[in-house]
């Protein structure tokens, strides 16, 4: 049997069935683990070139804010909302990208954190539009008219599930396209050998700031997802705990294949539910499994199979080994 065919059928089926086999509470944690995921998977498009950014999850912001100020302020619907923010995040991460890819490395990571933290700090500094300290409020929910019908209100937590759900698969996709294109290995190509790629004619630059610009495009959706769910922003919800729980996520899981930081936000939000009891422990539980997964699976939580398959080939080594032969000792 080819499990592959089956598998995605399989999961449709579940995804499908699931909002209406959970519990209120539930329900919230799937929707939020289906944004986590465009936030992960969007941040690795970052560290296909190699670098770090400590920014994203501020990035993520900037769409929660472009689209709470265009829905509540300037009258925007809320679905034709949700791509402009993912193009304002893009802007912003383009004006972004002058200046931080003058820098590698570790001052690539400080830089983006610096970015980072006075855009949050314009947030709290600026009551019009951005509400100041204590964000803002009362953001829309999305509502699609239907001709004949009127307008039907997508924001009972079954309804934006399913809205989700297909916003997230269109995203997933996109980007999964994006990186088997040439555009994808031409990146892949400047992680490894950047000063290789600018001496065959590649603009290093260029294609880094491709690759932020996408990656803050999508993290913007998800802003955007977020804030018009839970119905309120404020700059302490992008702060950097959310963006070293998008690391630990992201490492945890593995960068090397597009499903890695899938693998590491869902195993990690399990977790994080099981022991939901045990709020004040949860850093301390991240930091172990951060620690272990680099010492023990330095690829992340995908490289399992590969982990397993050669304990086994090992294994099967020294049973399928002969016996050593017993010195012959004959009596003089």
């Amino acid at each position: 049997m080819n499990v592959a065919r089956w598998l995605g059928p399989i999961v449709a089926i579940v995804i499908a069935a699931l909002p209406f086999a959970v519990k209120a509470y539930q329900l919230d944690f799937l929707i939020f683990l289906l944004i986590n995921v465009i936030v992960v998977v969007s941040y690795r498009l970052v560290t296909i070139t190699g670098e770090w950014s400590l920014s994203h999850v501020v990035i993520m912001g900037v769409g929660a804010y472009a689209s709470a100020i265009g829905t509540k302020q300037l009258g925007l619907p809320v679905l034709a909302a949700m791509p402009i923010a993912g193009l304002v995040s893009a802007l912003i991460a383009y004006v972004l990208s002058f200046p931080l890819f003058r820098m590698k490395g570790f001052y690539f990571l400080i830089g983006s954190f610096a970015a980072g933290e006075a855009i949050r700090l314009t947030w709290s500094r600026f009551r019009f539009p951005f509400g100041g300290p204590k964000g803002i409020t009362m953001i829309p929910a999305p509502e699609l008219p239907i001709p004949g019908f009127g307008t039907v209100s997508l924001g009972t937590p079954v309804i934006y599930y399913f809205m989700t759900v297909v916003i997230v698969v269109l995203c997933l996709w996109v980007m999964y396209r994006l990186e088997r294109s040439k555009i994808g290995l031409t990146l892949e190509a400047i992680h490894w050998k950047d000063v290789l790629a600018e001496s065959v004619g590649i603009d290093t630059w260029r294609y880094r700031t491709l690759s932020f610009v996408t990656a803050s495009f999508f993290a913007g959706i998800g802003g955007s997802l977020l804030g018009h769910y839970i119905g309120t922003i404020n700059p302490d919800r992008f702060g950097m705990e959310s963006m070293l729980y998008v690391l630990v996520w992201t490492i945890v899981g593995g960068t090397r294949t597009f499903y890695g930081p899938i693998i590491g936000v869902v195993v990690l939000s399990i977790l994080d539910e099981v022991f939901r009891g045990l709020a004040e422990l949860r850093p301390a539980l991240y930091g172990v499994l951060l620690i272990a997964t680099m010492r023990f699976l330095p690829d992340g939580l995908e490289s399992l199979p590969e982990v397993f398959s050669m304990a086994r080939g090992r294994l099967r080594t020294r049973t399928d080994r002969p016996p050593a032969a017993s010195p012959d000792v004959s009596a003089e």
